[in-house]
C-alpha cells in the first residue's frame, strides 16, 4: 500500500553515490517514464539542452532541445548500457526536422565519451548514416513544473500522498519514489516493491 512513510522511506534508502546521464529522445514525457522504469536509474527530470538561448521556457525554446536527465547507481547500470536502450528508443538513421525533438546524445565527462565511442565502434550501424546528434553537455535547463513526472499529474491517489509526506512539487521531482510511480502509471514494468501492489483506486 502506498503510505507517507513508504515513500519517504524508499527515497532515504535510495543511493548518494550517482552518475548522471542526458539524452534527447522526442518529447520528453516518454523518456522520463521509460528511464525511471530501470532498475539502478535513481531519480528523473526533464528540461531543455543543446542550444544556446540562456534562459530557455517551453514557450519561447530558441535552439534547445527536449531532454530526460536521470541520475543512475553506476554500480547496476553503465553508461554503456544506458546508450543501449536509448539507440532501442528511436532510428539513429532518422533525424526530426524540429530541433525541439530531436535525438541527441549528451556526454559530460571522459569517460562518457570514451564509452560513446566505444558503442559506436562495436554497434552494427555505419556513422556516416546515422543522424543523431552527439555533443558535450554544456548546461541543462530544468523544464517547468508541470512537464515534471507528467504521467502523475491528476493521479491524485498518488500526489496526496506525496503532499502527506511533505513533499513540495521540487522534491517531488526529485524523489526516487516518484520516478518508479512515474514509470508505473505510464504503463512500464516497474520492480520497485511499493510499485508492485499499487493500483489506482476503483471509481464507485
Amino acid at each position: 500500500m502506498l503510505t507517507p512513510t513508504v515513500i519517504s522511506e524508499y527515497d532515504r534508502q535510495a543511493p548518494e553515490d550517482t552518475a548522471t546521464a542526458t539524452f534527447g529522445l522526442g518529447c520528453f514525457w516518454g523518456p522520463d517514464a521509460m528511464f525511471g522504469a530501470l532498475d539502478g536509474v535513481v531519480r528523473t527530470r526533464v528540461g531543455y539542452a543543446g542550444g544556446t538561448k540562456p534562459d530557455p521556457s517551453y514557450e519561447v525554446l530558441g535552439d534547445h532541445t527536449e531532454v530526460v536527465q536521470f541520475e543512475y547507481d553506476p554500480k547496476q547500470l553503465s553508461f554503456g548500457e544506458l546508450l543501449e536502450r536509448a539507440f532501442d528508443e528511436h532510428d539513429p538513421s532518422q533525424q526530426p526536422k524540429k530541433r525541439q525533438y530531436q535525438n541527441v546524445i549528451f556526454t559530460e565527462t571522459a569517460a562518457q565519451h570514451e564509452q560513446l565511442h566505444a558503442f559506436l565502434d562495436g554497434c552494427e550501424l555505419s556513422r556516416e548514416h546515422i543522424e543523431t546528434r552527439f555533443e558535450r553537455l554544456e548546461q541543462f535547463h530544468l523544464a517547468e513544473d508541470y512537464h515534471q513526472k507528467f504521467n502523475l499529474r491528476g493521479k491524485r491517489w498518488i500526489t496526496d500522498t506525496f503532499a502527506e509526506a511533505g513533499y513540495d512539487t521540487t522534491a517531488i521531482r526529485e524523489s526516487p519514489a516518484a520516478a518508479k510511480l512515474n514509470a508505473h502509471v505510464a504503463g512500464h514494468d516497474v520492480s520497485a516493491p511499493f510499485v508492485e501492489s499499487t493500483h489506482e483506486p476503483r471509481s464507485e
